[in-house]
């Protein structure tokens, strides 16, 4: 059986990774997605198990020490971290996952998967990255501050990442993530694969 395709996608807080994957999971059914845990406050509309698991840090500790995490990072004074025998599991299956990280937990997914695909989700520009964490009313001026300085930090990480989608357009940019999974699929690499594990059947 074929293996599935594990895409790390990450990026800037507030440049729109949750709704950009939203609308990918009804444009592509098929694609499974990778729910995190996290030690934050949830917010409106945010559904345990769906959008995260909400854990305590009691809780989140408890995974690291029992190395039930693929990957864990601390980010602004929360912790976030992706389940491992989930994702595991799902590749073997043949299907393909989405992981919706932080920038500092791709890259520590891409240490342990190196044959995944990892995008980086871009901002149009800093201005409107600004704009839209200030949008959601959540965050307090000097939170805002914070994100703009992790989000400078972590644009320039942008190098360790296979592509970098722009999103300007959530439907613009799920149709460039979908594309770049068809080209991931149609590698000579992973072909050739395919058809020596049948021969061997």
């Amino acid at each position: 059986m074929d293996k599935g395709l594990l895409l790390v996608l990450s990026g800037p807080s507030g440049v729109g990774k949750g709704t950009v994957c939203t609308a990918l999971r009804k444009r592509a059914p098929e694609l499974i997605y990778s729910v995190s845990a996290t030690t934050r406050v949830p917010r409106q509309g945010e559904v345990d198990g769906v959008n995260y698991f909400f854990k305590s840090h009691e809780q989140f500790k408890h995974m690291i020490e029992h190395d039930q995490l693929l990957e864990w990072a601390e980010y602004v004074g929360n912790y976030y971290g992706t389940p491992r025998d989930f994702v595991q599991k799902t590749l073997d299956q043949g299907l393909d996952i989405i992981l919706e990280i932080e920038v500092q937990g791709a890259l520590k997914v891409k240490e342990k998967f190196p044959e995944g695909v990892f995008v980086f989700l871009m901002p149009p520009s800093l201005q409107e990255l600004q704009s839209r964490i200030v949008g959601r009313g959540t965050e307090s001026e000097e939170t805002i501050m914070r994100r703009m300085t992790a989000a400078v930090e972590e644009i320039a990480l942008m190098q360790h990442y296979d592509y970098a989608v722009v999103n300007d357009h959530i439907e613009s940019a799920c149709s460039r993530i979908q594309s770049i999974i068809t080209a991931e699929h149609c590698k000579r690499e992973r072909v050739m694969s395919q058809l020596l594990d049948s021969a061997r059947l």
